[in-house]
C-alpha cells in the first residue's frame, strides 16, 4: 500500500509540475505572443517577460517584432516613353498589428512576403510607368523610393504591416539597348553643355564690349580734362609772366633772355659761327646798348 501511495504522489506531483509549466508564457524582447483560446485569439502579449495562460485550454503563437528584410525578384518595368527597364529592389518591413496579421495572413511570414511582393511590384510599375526613362535614371535614389512608398499608401494596413523602406539595388536597361540609350543621353547632355557654353560666351562678349566702351569714354574724358588743365596752366603761366615783366627794367631783362634763347637755337649743328649785323638786337646786347 505504501508503495502505491508513493507512486500516486509522484504522479500527482509530475502532473502538477507539467500543469504549472504549461501555465507559463515567456515572451522575448523581439517577438509578440498571441494567446489563443479554442483557436480564437484571446489577447496579445507585446512586452517581454513572463505571463500566464490556462493550461490545456489556451495555446500560444509567436510573431517577430523586429524589422524584417525581403528581397524582391528582379522584374521588367516600362517607362512612360515605352522603354523597358529592369528593377531589382528590396524592402524593410515589420508587423505593427499582430492580431490583424494573424487573422489575415494566418501568422505566416511567407504569406506576408507574397502579398508584399505583389503590392510593391504594382506600386513600382505604376510609378515608373508614369515617368520618363531619363527621369527614372536620374531619380533612382531618394525620389523613386519615396514615390513607391507613397503609391502603396495604406494598402498594407489591412494586414497589420508597415513598410519602412523601399530601396533599389539595380535599376538598369536591358543589355540589347543599354549602349544606345546611354549614347543618346550623353549626346543630349553634350547639347545642353554646348548651349550653356554659347550663352556664357555671349554674355562674356557683352560684358567685354560694355567694358571697352566704358574705358573709351573714361579715356576721352581724361584726355579732355588733361587738355583743359594744360590750357589753364599755360594761361596761368602767361599771366604770371606778364605780371613779372610789367615794368621797363623787367622788360629789358626779358628781351635779353629771349635774345640769348634765340642765339642758342641758331647755334645748333656743327657750324658754331654766327654773323650778326651791328644793328641787330642780339648784337646790341654785346655792345651794351
Amino acid at each position: 500500500m505504501k508503495a502505491i501511495r508513493n507512486t500516486l504522489i509522484t504522479i500527482i506531483l509530475f502532473v502538477a509540475v507539467i500543469a504549472g509549466l504549461s501555465c507559463l508564457v515567456i515572451t522575448n524582447e523581439n517577438e509578440y505572443t498571441l494567446v489563443r483560446e479554442f483557436g480564437r485569439i484571446d489577447h496579445v502579449v507585446t512586452t517581454s517577460g513572463v505571463s500566464f495562460k490556462i493550461p490545456f485550454v489556451q495555446t500560444t503563437d509567436t510573431l517577430p517584432k523586429q524589422t524584417l528584410f525581403y528581397d524582391l525578384s528582379p522584374s521588367d518595368v516600362i517607362t512612360s516613353d515605352k522603354k523597358t527597364m529592369i528593377c531589382d529592389s528590396y524592402i524593410l518591413w515589420h508587423i505593427v498589428d499582430p492580431e490583424k496579421f494573424a487573422r489575415t495572413l494566418n501568422c505566416s511570414i511567407t504569406n506576408a512576403e507574397s502579398r508584399l511582393d505583389a503590392i510593391v511590384y504594382n506600386a513600382t510599375k505604376n510609378v515608373i510607368s508614369s515617368t520618363k526613362q531619363d527621369d527614372v535614371i536620374s531619380g533612382r535614389n531618394g525620389a523613386l523610393s519615396q514615390a513607391v512608398i507613397s503609391n502603396i499608401g495604406t494598402s498594407l494596413e489591412q494586414y497589420g504591416i508597415e513598410l519602412l523602406s523601399f530601396e533599389t539595388k539595380k535599376l538598369d536597361l536591358p543589355g540589347d539597348n543599354k549602349a544606345a540609350v546611354y549614347e543618346r543621353m550623353i549626346s543630349e547632355r553634350d547639347n545642353i553643355a554646348a548651349t550653356y557654353t554659347a550663352e556664357g560666351n555671349s554674355e562674356a562678349q557683352k560684358i567685354h564690349n560694355t567694358t571697352d566702351m566704358e574705358i573709351t569714354v573714361m579715356l576721352s574724358e581724361a584726355e579732355k580734362e588733361a587738355e583743359i588743365l594744360v590750357a589753364e596752366g599755360e594761361a596761368e603761366y602767361m599771366r604770371i609772366l606778364s605780371e613779372a615783366y610789367n615794368d621797363a627794367s623787367k622788360q629789358e631783362f626779358y628781351s635779353f633772355v629771349r635774345s640769348l634763347d634765340a642765339l642758342k637755337i641758331s647755334m645748333k649743328g656743327s657750324n658754331k659761327t654766327v654773323m650778326l649785323s651791328p644793328d641787330s638786337p642780339i648784337a646790341q646786347i654785346f655792345y651794351g646798348k
